[in-house]
């Protein structure tokens, strides 16, 4: 099976996307993370207004595999959260780019982004 990273979008070793536009960014799971843990069916995930840091835990993600912590790939303040993803998970695994996405922060400083991986080197490593 062949998993979509659209180009636009940026990926850390821990598997989430960051897309970012100025010094907003939209932060999800990739479609290996979601092939990976298989069917999604919690998410936690952080308020709107609190500050997620590089590297650190935001949140957490269920599936009926396992339980994984969610990395933030950016430092910033939460400004919007995917509440669809909440009330209901599965759309993570239908549609992670688009309707799966999990939060939306404006970014401390967009210089983090340097470190993580194109869509083409990401691609490179989780398909070997």
């Amino acid at each position: 099976m062949s998993l979509e990273y659209p180009d636009n979008l940026r990926y850390t070793d821990t598997h989430e996307y960051v897309d970012l536009s100025g010094d907003i960014a939209k932060i999800g799971v990739s479609a290996f993370a979601v092939d990976q843990l298989g069917d999604i069916v919690f998410v936690e995930l952080p308020e709107v207004g609190d500050t997620i840091t590089k590297g650190s835990a935001f949140g957490s993600i269920e599936s009926v595999k396992a339980v994984e912590d969610l990395k933030a790939p950016v430092s910033g303040k939460v400004i919007k959260r995917n509440d669809k993803a909440i009330d209901a998970p599965e759309i993570i695994s239908t549609d992670p780019y688009t309707g799966g996405w999990l939060l939306e922060i404006a970014v401390a400083d967009a210089n983090e982004i340097a470190g993580i991986y194109s869509a083409a080197e990401y691609r490179s490593k989780v398909e070997g």
